[in-house]
This record gives C-alpha cells, structure tokens and sequence, in this order.
C-alpha cells in the first residue's frame, strides 16, 4: 500500500508541477507588449480630413484610388469622382433628415408628397453642387501607394441652392405649397437648412 501511496503522491507532484509552468508561461506571454495595429494600414500618417472629411464643415466628399501604372493623374480623377458620388450620398442623407425634421415640427403633408419633394430636391442640389465642387486636399498613403481626394462646396452656395430647390418642388405640389404658405413654415425650413447644411462653426 505505502509503495501505491508513494506512487500517486508523485504523479500528483508531477501534475502540480506542469500546471505551475504552464501558468507561468501563460503569465509571461501575457506580459509582452506587442505593438499595436491599425485596423487600415493605409491610414498610418494621415492627415486628419482623411479621418473626418466632415471636419471641414459644409457639404464634403472623400474619396480614393490606388495609384496604378496609368499614373497619378487618372488615379486623381478616379477619386475625385469616388469623392463627388460620396457628396452626392451625403446630400441625399441631409435633404432627407432636413425634411424629416421639418414635417416632425410643421405637420405639413402628407409622407408620399414629402418624400417626392425631398427625392426632387436631392437630385436637383446634387446636380449643382458636386458640378461646382472643387478638390480642395489630396493625400498619397506611403503605406497602399493610393490617392485620397477630399472635395468640397462653399457652404453659402450650398444653403443657396437647396433653398431654391425647395421653393420650386414645393410649388410643383400645390397643395403642398398652400400649406406651407399658410403655416407661414418659411422660417422652420430656413432653420432646417442651416441645421443641416450651414457652415460648421
């Protein structure tokens, strides 16, 4: 029995003994600092309106493209229009909030008619707009080789040009108008406008 005694008091020794090691390697490997990685290496260094292209206020639009063995020059114009139909999108998500927001207040229409006006005026202000917009930083990531293009529109024009486009869509739905009219909703939808699309201050 002493001999089976003795037998299992080392092998639980031994056991006990490759836990402690293991835990200490665990421990160790724990304790290594390894440096830390971008979740986008092509970001490293950047410029900060390649982070937030927002940061510059008014309507923005970001755009990239690798610079290929066409050159520098068609990978610009490959980001600059990447960049202008992110402008576009980015319009169509403010005219839509504007709106939103606008009815969410007045009361005014009906949701279909509201819609067709928004949808109207996004395509009639992105029209104008990525039309005059202007590149206004480009980026070269050392890491990828790729141009970034970031473009941009005066926030006066922007204000402008929605402003216009709104008076005319309303007044292609005449019921519409009448109510806005009536309401004497001018003032909310200028509120609106600069809401959405003044200079960031």
């Amino acid at each position: 029995m002493a001999k089976k005694n003795g037998g299992m008091s080392m092998k639980k020794l031994y056991i006990l003994v490759v836990l402690v090691l293991s835990s200490v390697l665990f421990l160790s490997g724990c304790g290594e600092k390894k440096p830390a990685k971008l979740a986008n290496p092509c970001f490293e260094g950047a410029p900060a309106w390649v982070i937030d292209p927002t940061m510059e206020g008014g309507i923005t639009g970001l755009g990239s493209a690798k610079i290929g063995p066409a050159g520098i020059s068609f990978a610009r114009q490959e980001a600059t229009a990447a960049a202008r139909d992110e402008m576009a999108r980015n319009i169509s998500v403010k005219v839509n909030n504007m709106f939103k927001s606008f009815t969410q207040t007045t009361g005014i229409g009906d949701v279909q008619t509201v819609d067709k006006v928004a949808s109207n005026v996004s395509k009639q202000v992105s029209s104008q707009l990525i039309e005059g917009s202007k590149v206004k930083n480009s980026w070269i990531s050392p890491a990828c080789n790729e141009l970034f293009v970031l473009v941009v529109q005066d926030p006066n024009v922007t204000k402008a040009a929605v402003k216009n486009s709104v008076n005319t869509s309303l007044k292609n739905e005449q019921a519409l108008w009448q109510l806005y009219q009536a309401k004497k909703a001018t003032e909310e939808m200028d509120k609106e406008i600069e809401k959405e699309f003044g200079e960031k201050k």
